[in-house]
């Protein structure tokens, strides 16, 4: 393994979208997603592999040393959020081209054909920052999305995504590789791992995820001429929904919950005019459902009396709940013993986060590996991960790619060659 190259080809792709303080814009089927994508596909096609793009956007670079035989995925993201870090995803995406590279040496050097074949993935719109809702491209392989509903989801201009991966030539039609496995590092995007001087979390959960889309429809009015007493302000009252969401953590335990208010648009979004309506994504998530379920009540319950005092409408609807997915142990041992061949520390960890590996791993045993976040700091330009952590986790990547090929995970009723294909 050239950790040398590795790094090389990361700093790279770090350019592509470079925002002034060292982060990336690369939001998912922009010009800068597309040229991160070319830089995908001349690396797949210049190490010798087939490059397949299905119909959600994803892009399979495929190592098939056996014809027929279902893969091993590894893969993760090269879209960001919008003002983002350049560590998030695409470093799982670097490491997996370069550890698949590595265990393609030592098949070709060894002679030895391992029973599975393996494939690096770069997802499509992960973030979410552009299409809601995140971690689309997985989901829709793994089932858990209807394609066609996806393609049809619009950014706030109006552009839906199957217009804007046409746009940038990656609406594929090709076919998704059967698969039976999956592994993805990623950087934490927490403080636990750097706290306590640990080189790799292996991720053993997920938390409970609720989001609610909240539209506040007040009426529309002169900032000037319009007395105070009669205004119904669509946005005085969304401020104060954004503080209820904050504040409703304070009555669980310290770190039991965490929620915000990321998106917020307004209309009719004039200087002059008191805002009609208001939409804003509240996010939850805890590691325990019920804390979740109760925060969620006692918003809605807050937000239906704000409602009456401000003599206006609120409608708050459920949407993108994503449940506890626990990771399997086999998988957890894994990646502990690679860590031990590589010579570096592990512990447990849980994701705060959503990522692919979890969409994946409702599907096909799954593996999720993190490295250390400087500060904890992640979706944004101040997001770091050193080279020498970047470089561990690759070597504990390359062990996992390895022992996958080779059958850890394999579910004994599996049998290669005979499982369905799946169309994009």
């Amino acid at each position: 393994m050239s950790s040398a190259d590795f790094l090389t080809d990361f700093h790279h792709v770090a350019t592509i979208g470079a925002t002034p303080r060292q982060g990336v814009d690369r939001e998912a089927a922009t010009a800068e997603d597309a040229q991160s994508r070319a830089w995908f596909s001349k690396w797949v096609t210049e190490a010798g592999y087939t490059l397949h793009v299905d119909g959600i956007g994803n892009m399979f670079g495929l190592i098939e040393w056996t014809p027929g035989a279902p893969f091993v995925l590894v893969g993760s993201h090269l879209d960001s959020q919008p003002l983002g870090g350049r560590f998030d995803g695409a470093y799982g995406v670097l490491a997996a081209l370069h550890a698949a590279r590595d265990v393609d040496e030592l098949v070709t050097t060894s002679g030895t054909v391992p029973p599975f074949n393996l494939a690096v993935v770069n997802w499509f719109n992960e973030e979410g920052g552009r299409f809601a809702p995140s971690v689309m491209g997985s989901s829709v392989f793994a089932g858990l999305f209807d394609q066609e509903q996806m393609l049809d989801t619009t950014d706030l201009a109006g552009v839906t995504a199957r217009a804007a991966l046409a746009d940038i030539g990656y609406l594929g039609t090709d076919l998704r590789p059967v698969t039976v496995s999956y592994a993805e590092i990623h950087i934490e995007q927490g403080r636990i791992l750097e706290r306590e001087g640990i080189a790799i979390g292996v991720v053993d959960r997920s938390w409970y995820t609720q989001k609610l889309d909240i539209e506040v429809l007040g009426e529309q009015s002169h900032t000037g001429a319009t007395a105070m007493a009669d205004r119904h302000d669509a946005l005085v009252a969304a401020a104060k929904i954004i503080l209820l969401v904050r504040e409703v953590t304070a009555d669980f335990g310290e770190d039991a919950i965490v929620s915000s208010v990321g998106q917020l648009t307004l209309e009719p979004n004039s200087p002059i005019v008191v805002a009609r309506r208001v939409r804003l994504v509240a996010d939850l998530r805890s590691g325990d459902p019920a804390i979740v379920q109760a925060a969620r009540a006692t918003l809605l319950e807050k937000i239906a009396a704000l409602a009456v005092e401000h003599d206006i409408q609120i409608n708050v609807t459920d949407f993108d709940i994503r449940p506890i997915r626990y990771f399997p142990e086999d998988g957890l041992l894994v990646a502990e013993q690679a860590a031990v061949r590589a010579g570096l520390s592990t512990r447990r960890i849980q994701t705060m986060a959503g990522h692919d590996s979890v969409a994946m791993n409702t599907i096909v045993p799954s593996i999720m590996l993190f490295v250390p976040s400087v500060d904890g700091v992640s979706h944004c330009e101040r997001e770091f991960t050193t080279d020498a952590d970047m470089v561990a986790g690759l070597a504990v990547l390359t062990e996992v790619a390895t022992d996958l090929v080779h059958g850890a995970l394999l579910d004994p009723a599996a049998t290669p060659g005979v499982l369905p294909s799946v169309r994009a």
